[in-house]
C-alpha cells in the first residue's frame, strides 16, 4: 500500500507539472490509463478532486494547487533518499539524465566521460544533446550544462566559465582587408551573426572592451546562421567577420583557421552554468557529476580558455 501511495503521489505531481495525463506518462514509462487509474485511487484516498479533467487539458482545483505545493518538496526528499540509498555499495549508481547543447558537449564533456565512469562505475550516463533550455525537473534530467537559462523555481546554477562572444574571421579575409582598429569600422565589413533559434531574431549584442568600454556592434549583417559552431565553419571560408561564443572558436583560433579581429572587445553574454535542483539532499550520483564537472574545467583551465581577455 506505501508504494502504491508513492506511485500514485509521482503520477499526480508528473500530471500537475505537464498538465496532462498523456505526457505524464509518456515521462514515467507508463500507459495514460495507469496514470489516470493512480490519480483517481489518490482522490478517492483524499475524499476531493485534484483535477479539473476536459478533453482539451487537465487543470488543478484549488485543492489539488494546495496539495502539490505542500507535497512537492517532501515527495522530492524521498525521492533522493532512495535513489541514495540504492547506490551500489555507498556508491553513487543509478541513470545520470543529462541536457547540454550539442557542439559544447561534444568538445568539452564527453571527453570527461571516460574518468567519469571509471570513478563512479555504477553510473549510467543517459545524456541529451539539445541546444534549447530543457524543463530540468518537469522533464526528468538530473542536471543540464548551458547558458542564458532562465531559473525556474527550484533551480540552481553554479557557475564554470564566463559566456563570451568574440569576433572572429578567416586569415584570407582579413589580407583583403584594411586592418580592423576600432568597432565603428565594423559597419564597412560583411557580417556572419547568430538568430535565436528560440526567438527567431538578431540580438542588439553592444561590445565591452577590456578596459570596460561599451560601444554598439556596428557590424553589417550579410548573412544569419542559427548557431556558433556553423557561423565559424562560414567565417572559415572567408565570406565574412562572424560574431561567434568563445567555447564554439577556441579550437579554429587555436588551430589558426580563424583569428580574433578586434581582440580587446568582447560580448559579455553572462556565465556557462551546471544547472540543477535546489535541494540539500542530492541524489550522490548528480552531487557526483557537479562536482566532477567543476573539478575538471578548473583542471584543464577552461574558464581561462573561454574568457575572451585571456584567451587567444
Amino acid at each position: 500500500m506505501a508504494m502504491e501511495s508513492f506511485n500514485a503521489l509521482e503520477c499526480f505531481i508528473r500530471s500537475a507539472e505537464v498538465g496532462s495525463f498523456a505526457e505524464a506518462a509518456r515521462r514515467l514509462s507508463l500507459t495514460p490509463a495507469a496514470v489516470g487509474k493512480h490519480v483517481a485511487q489518490l482522490e478517492a484516498r483524499l475524499g476531493v478532486r485534484l483535477f479539473q479533467r476536459s478533453t482539451r487539458k487537465l487543470t488543478l482545483t484549488e485543492a489539488g494547487q494546495r496539495f502539490l505545493e505542500e507535497v512537492s518538496d517532501s515527495f522530492r526528499t524521498i525521492q533522493y533518499a532512495v535513489a541514495n540509498l540504492a547506490s551500489a555499495e555507498g556508491q553513487p549508481a543509478g541513470l545520470l539524465r543529462v541536457s547540454m547543447g550539442t557542439v559544447f558537449g561534444r568538445l568539452y564533456v564527453l571527453p570527461l566521460l571516460g574518468e567519469f565512469l571509471r570513478r563512479y562505475p555504477g553510473i549510467t550516463p543517459d545524456w541529451h544533446f539539445d541546444n534549447r533550455q530543457v524543463d530540468l525537473i518537469g522533464q526528468g534530467f538530473d542536471a543540464a550544462l548551458g547558458g542564458g537559462f532562465e531559473l525556474p523555481p527550484g533551480v540552481v546554477a553554479r557557475k564554470l566559465t564566463p559566456a563570451h562572444r568574440v569576433l572572429v574571421a578567416a586569415p584570407a579575409y582579413l589580407a583583403r582587408h584594411a586592418p580592423v582598429t576600432e568597432p565603428q569600422a565594423l559597419q564597412r565589413h560583411d557580417g556572419i551573426l547568430i538568430r535565436s533559434p528560440q526567438t527567431g531574431r538578431v540580438r542588439s549584442w553592444p561590445l565591452t572592451s577590456r578596459w570596460q568600454e561599451q560601444q554598439p556592434l556596428a557590424l553589417r549583417q550579410a548573412m544569419t546562421m542559427s548557431d556558433s559552431d556553423a557561423a565559424c565553419a562560414v567565417a572559415e571560408q572567408a565570406l565574412g567577420i562572424a560574431l561567434v561564443s568563445l567555447p564554439f572558436a577556441v579550437p579554429y583560433l587555436e588551430s589558426g583557421r580563424l583569428r580574433r579581429v578586434l581582440p580587446d572587445w568582447y560580448v559579455d553574454d553572462g556565465h556557462i552554468s551546471l544547472y540543477f535542483a535546489e535541494h540539500k539532499l542530492l541524489p550522490g550520483k548528480t552531487r557526483a557529476f557537479v562536482d566532477f564537472v567543476v573539478e575538471q574545467f578548473a583542471q584543464q583551465g577552461l574558464a581561462g580558455r573561454f574568457d575572451a581577455l585571456q584567451a587567444l
